[in-house]
């Protein structure tokens, strides 16, 4: 390694090592945490084996029950950084098994809840860690875990958190992981469209205008994947199309032009060559039977 890299290898084992005994004052702890954080987001995708050797001890301690479990809303935004970081270090590996990586997908989610607030002390960490999981796509390791309901929330947290004052990265990671989780789905239930439902109905008032400008503009990104499920969530709502923005029901009605299209198309394909009018065959026959009498 290069004298640069060993000496962040070096620096990154001996602050893993202290976080294996965290210090019990969370002033104490969360310089540590920046510590951490601040070396890994140095390391590149694919580390060679002196690297992942100093990681180690970073990834095992972040997921002590000391540190992962940790009850302050500022540790815990800084453990899922940091863990954050290594997702995107191992990338497209997960750094753990599929059991330990749902608790850590239930943590970094948990982090989004409060993202409408910048002046909270690990605003910075939020964003941060939101526009790692668009960059790394780590939210489609989700999907393969089942992680039905976490995703869900995650859609609720976005659409109730976003704020005009947020920067255009804010707006475009929650796009990002939106879009890439409805692409991604095998299947799209409900419960999962509902979110995005809510926020694009007509004269609700609870729901800010920037909130409605990001649900809409994840739906048309996937309009075409959306299409079989829009019009089966809406009827199963039992909410009129009338109720919602002109993007769900240019959706759906996109869905019954296509299929009208075709209809019209199939119906103005030209006659095969052998084919003949039914006046024309009869006349044939009837001349067949006059000759050969």
């Amino acid at each position: 390694m290069a004298s640069s890299d060993t000496e962040l290898a070096e620096q990154l084992k001996e602050a893993g090592n202290m976080l294996m005994s965290p210090p019990p004052s969370v002033d104490e702890l969360l310089p540590l945490l920046d510590q951490v954080e601040n070396c890994l987001s140095r390391v590149e995708q694919s580390p060679n084996t002196p690297m992942q050797d100093a990681i180690s001890p970073s990834l095992k301690a972040l997921v002590t029950e000391q540190l992962f479990r940790h009850q302050d809303a500022d540790v815990k935004a800084a453990v899922a950084s940091c863990i954050s970081e290594i997702t995107r270090i191992t990338a497209p590996e997960a750094p753990y098994d599929d059991d330990k990586m749902k608790e850590v997908f239930q943590l970094i989610v948990s982090s989004f809840e409060n993202l409408f607030d910048s002046t909270n002390r690990s605003y910075s960490k939020r964003t941060s860690i939101l526009e790692t999981v668009a960059k790394v796509r780590s939210c489609v390791v989700m999907l393969d875990l089942e992680c039905d309901a976490l995703i869900i929330e995650m859609f609720q947290h976005f659409l109730k958190s976003i704020r005009d004052y947020h920067p255009e990265n804010v707006f475009q990671s929650m796009e990002t992981i939106m879009t890439l989780v409805l692409e991604e789905s095998e299947d799209i239930s409900t419960e999962l469209l509902s979110p995005l439902l809510a926020s694009v109905k007509k004269d609700d008032e609870e729901v800010l205008p920037v909130a409605r400008k990001l649900a809409e503009k994840v739906l048309e990104s996937c309009a075409t994947k959306l299409k079989p499920y829009l019009t089966q969530a809406v009827n199963k709502l039992g909410i009129s199309f009338d109720d919602y923005s002109e993007v769900v029901s240019s959706i759906c009605h996109q869905e019954s032009s296509d299929a009208v299209e075709q209809n019209d198309a199939t119906a103005n394909e030209p006659v095969a060559d052998d084919a003949k009018p039914a006046e024309e065959a009869l006349d044939e026959k009837t001349q067949a039977c006059f000759f050969e009498n």
